[in-house]
């Protein structure tokens, strides 16, 4: 009698009390969080007349935009630095939030065939959209570099903290996009309501004016919005404005993680639905 061949069977144990994250098995699934990222990339740039160009593109028009209308127009202030560098610096991390809240919100939908068809953390999809970004924002960064020395604006020393700002950034940008792409599997109507939250957001965030325009202690409690720590964390980096209030910062973390553990807390209590209900 002839043996037959057994494909190796794997079990999932149901998950004793709630779990946040599980490091070993997000490990063991790393090499997929690399092709999805890098999937999300390439797609993201494929038959695309411009190519990575739209990287660039998309907060250079947002400067000039905003250079003619609050600069030039309504003559906001820019804490003594040209205001298209001024804006262009808060577009940065700006541009990367905004990205991956869409990009993750769709991203679940996005892969339902991949999700009802093989088994894997399905964090994993969230982070993958998050993390291409990354690639957009480091092209966006090197024009910022070479625009600088033309409005005669050079780095501080501050911009050792960038990769600290810019993990904020990452991980406020995970936290909802934990909550919305979990949200959105079970009410499709999400994906178009989450343009006009980020819309609404951007002026709620200091991109286009100074958080100094606002008194204590209404500029702490504007640390609330977490992107605003971010926003003007970056500035102080990059173009040397004033510091951000060490409450405002606080503020701003405090409410990322907020945010990062709930989200992460909700799309592991709905995970088990997804195959069922997307």
């Amino acid at each position: 009698m002839q043996s037959q061949d057994v494909s190796p069977l794997l079990i999932v144990p149901a998950s004793a009390g709630r779990r946040y994250l599980d490091l070993r098995e997000l490990l063991r699934y790393r090499e997929l969080l690399y092709f999805l990222t890098w999937r999300d990339i390439k797609v993201r740039y494929a038959q695309s007349l411009l190519g990575a160009a739209w990287a660039v593109l998309q907060p250079l028009l947002a400067m000039v935009i905003f250079s003619v209308f609050f600069g030039k127009l309504a003559s906001i202030p820019s804490d003594g630095v040209p205001y298209p560098i001024f804006t262009y610096a808060a577009l940065l991390p700006w541009t990367f939030f905004s990205n991956a809240v869409v990009q993750s919100t769709n991203s679940l939908v996005g892969n339902a065939n991949l999700i009802t068809k093989a088994y894997f953390p399905r964090l994993i999809i969230p982070c993958a959209a998050v993390l291409s970004g990354l690639v957009d924002f480091a092209i966006a960064f090197v024009v910022l570099l070479l625009m600088m020395p033309f409005f005669g604006v050079f780095p501080t020393g501050g911009v050792l903290w960038l990769p600290v700002l810019l993990s904020f950034a990452v991980l406020t940008s995970l936290g909802m996009g934990l909550w919305l792409s979990a949200l959105n599997v079970q009410f499709r109507d999400i994906r178009h309501i989450v343009p006009f939250l980020v819309q609404a957001w951007l002026f709620a965030t200091p991109v286009v004016y100074p958080s100094s325009l606002l008194a204590e202690p209404w500029r702490t409690v504007y640390g609330l919005n977490p992107m605003a720590g971010v926003v003007e964390g970056f500035r102080w980096a990059l173009v040397g404005t004033q510091s951000p209030s060490v409450a405002l910062i606080a503020v701003s973390g405090v409410v990322t993680a907020v945010i990062l553990v709930s989200g992460l807390s909700y799309f592991r209590r709905v995970e088990h639905r997804f195959s069922d209900i997307i």
